[in-house]
């Protein structure tokens, strides 16, 4: 129950697509990551993604679909079941809301090109 400051979590790790949990709301975890570059398709079958870029140029590919195209600021929701490949800029930042214990690569599995994780624990400074 002490105040966080964004800047210092990500001061804190280097690796992208390898998402932070910063903190816990009911049964979401609030992650922070650094992404550069293709993540690649998946979905998520049980649960809604929400995004929030803070720094940088993200994009979000949807099947038959024109891509989502987000700068600081914007937010976006991946529905549940729908497939989507993440694309970002280098530098970008994003923050996002996902079931607690939701993998970042999805239904995909394990990824060669990605960690997959369920987000890595942050502690308190």
């Amino acid at each position: 129950m002490e105040p966080r400051r964004l800047d210092d979590v990500f001061d804190s790790f280097d690796t992208e697509w390898e998402p932070r949990i910063v903190a816990r709301v009911n049964d979401y975890d609030v992650r922070v990551a650094k992404v550069d570059g293709d993540h690649t398709w998946h979905s998520h079958a049980d649960t809604d993604e929400f995004f929030l870029v803070l720094d940088g140029q993200f994009t979000i590919n949807l099947r038959d679909r024109d891509p989502v195209v987000l700068g600081p600021g914007a937010t976006f929701v991946v529905p549940r079941g729908v497939e989507h490949f993440p694309q970002a800029a280098p530098g970008t930042r994003i923050l996002m809301f996902e079931s607690a214990g939701t993998a970042n690569t999805g239904d995909e599995g394990p990824v060669d090109h990605l960690p997959t994780t369920t987000g890595i624990e942050t502690a308190p400074r």
